[in-house]
This record gives structure tokens, sequence and C-alpha cells, in this order.
């Protein structure tokens, strides 16, 4: 019988691992398919506190899970199968092993849409990111063209503030308006260092055989014409896909599948809860999926204190 299980190894889970085994609750961490979550896809991270000069993604989870074992965490490099969550204990099927539990911290974070392309993939740390805020500010795209890939909110804000450092931003989107809310389509439009590209989508990121990005061929969706973007850098803001479809049904959650807690970080199903990107759509920062995983885990450490009690 477990007193805690984690689901997830990413900012948020670490971190409530982190807390519960100082807390002597002996946890167990199940990292998912992508130990480390997505913060191990950033080669540099600039804005967690404590590292002046930066962080390799992959080295500041490390440091996170190492921190957690110290202390007693176990972390297990395995997938949460399927769940009971009926009544306590909670049973996990994890991996084909059956383990019951009194407690459950959901982390398991979100993952980014992607466009769907090979030549993304093979790019993916080579000059194609997913967050401006992580990336933005890297020597590599410095006063140079830099491509934003959406039309949304978040495409908008990364766009913004690549203008820090960009020479120009090419802002890609597939329809002839941005879906973004009014005040952030107009303060995007208005900035003289974004370019629209209106009805058009990326078919494929250049160049594969160089190992970095040069560019983008771009096809417009009404004429079919097709043409080359310069730029050094691609940021893929089309949205995020929370990893929750395995608590459908079954824990509340938003329509579009963010888990929305009842009361703090309480699920609505009692002795569960939730942290980091998984139930947060709006910041979606290392730093903020850090401190919900501390919340998550005094919450936990509260719970069980009073069926103890």
């Amino acid at each position: 019988m477990e007193n805690v299980v984690i689901i997830g190894t990413g900012c948020a889970g670490l971190t409530a691992a982190i807390y519960t085994a100082r807390a002597n609750l002996n946890p167990l961490v199940l990292t998912g398919l992508m130990p480390g979550g997505l913060l191990t896809t950033t080669s540099i991270v600039e804005n967690f506190p404590g590292f002046p000069e930066g962080v390799d993604g992959y080295e500041l989870m490390t440091r996170m899970q190492k921190q957690a074992e110290k202390f007693g965490a176990r972390v297990k490099f395995a997938t949460l199968e399927s769940v009971k969550l009926g009544q306590s204990p909670f049973q996990l099927d994890i991996d084909g092993d059956l383990i019951e539990t009194k407690s459950l911290i959901i982390a398991s974070g979100a993952g980014h849409k992607r466009l769907g392309l090979e030549s993304e993939d093979k790019l993916e740390k080579k000059g194609v990111t997913y967050c401006a805020t992580c990336d933005g500010a890297l020597p590599m795209f410095r006063n140079k063209p830099l491509v934003v890939v959406g039309g949304g909110d978040s495409a908008c804000e990364e766009a913004l503030y690549l203008t820090r450092f960009a020479s120009e931003v090419h802002l890609i989107h597939r329809r002839d308006s941005l879906r973004a809310s009014r005040i952030m389509a107009e303060r995007t439009l208005a900035n003289a260092k974004i370019k629209p590209v209106w009805d058009s989508v990326v078919t494929e990121v250049l160049d594969v055989k160089l190992e970095k990005v040069t560019g983008v061929r771009v096809k417009n969706v009404k004429s079919n014409a097709e043409s080359v973007l310069d730029c050094a850098g691609v940021f893929v803001a089309i949205g995020h896909v929370p990893n929750t479809q395995l608590f459908r049904g079954i824990i509340d959650m938003d329509e579009n599948g963010y888990i929305t807690p009842k009361q703090g970080t309480q699920t609505n199903v009692t002795g569960v809860f939730v942290a980091g990107d998984c139930s947060d759509h709006v910041y979606r920062q290392a730093v903020t999926a850090a401190g919900l995983g501390c919340a998550a885990a005094i919450d936990a450490e509260r719970y069980l204190a009073g069926l103890n009690s």
C-alpha cells in the first residue's frame, strides 16, 4: 500500500516528490512516456530562479529527480494504464501491475500540439521550439528573422515577446484574421516588427541536411502557391494538449481537457490532487508548475494526516 503516488516527473511532479519525501511519505513517482516532462526538450532554461547562467532543461530535471530521491522518493520508469478511483484505497494499473495507494497527485503535464512534419521533428532543439519565453533570448535567435506559427493568444504572445530579440517576426496563420482576443490581435498587428503571413501553412522546415533551421516552406491555402521564408528559428504556438485522457469521466476537467481543481489542488475526488500543466492553461511555466507541485504535496500530506488522526 502506497501513501502517495505521483504521476509525472516534470517540475510539478518532482517538486511534489521532494515535499512528500521530506514528509516521510515515501512517494512512488511514475515517469510516464516522457521522463522529465516538456522541459527536457528545451536546450537552455534562463528564467528558472537560481541559475543566473541558465541551465540545460535535461540537467535541471535530473537535478530535481536526484533531490527527490535523496529524501526517499522512488522514481519508476513506468506508465499508468488505468485507474479505479471510486473508493479509497485507489487502484492503479501500472504497466500491468496493480498498485493501491491512499492518495494520488496527477502531474501528468501537457504536450505541445505539433505541425506533424518530419522536418519539424528532426530540427527540434536545432531551431524548432515551442516556447518563446524559454528560448527566445538565445544567441542563435538574436537579431535574426524568426517565424511563429499560430493565430491565437499564445501565438500573439510568442510573436510579441520575440520582437525583443528578432530582427523581424513572421506570424504564419492558416486564416485571414487572428483568432486571438481583440486587444491581443490589435497589439500584435500594430507592432512594426511583426509581419503577418495570412492564409498559409508551413509544409517544411529547412534545412535538415544542415542540421539547423534556415527557413520554412510556406503554402497559401487559397492559391496553393508555395514560397520560402528565410528564418533562424520556428516557434510553434498552435496550442497544447493536456495529458489527462486517462482521467476523462472520472476527474472534472474543462472542455479542453484541463483538470479543474475544486479547492486548492484538490480535485472532485477526495484524495486526488492535481498540479502543473495538466491543470494550468494560463501560465505554463516551469516555476509555476513547481509551485503547484509544492501545493499539491502539502495538500496530500494534510489529507493523509487527517486519515491517520
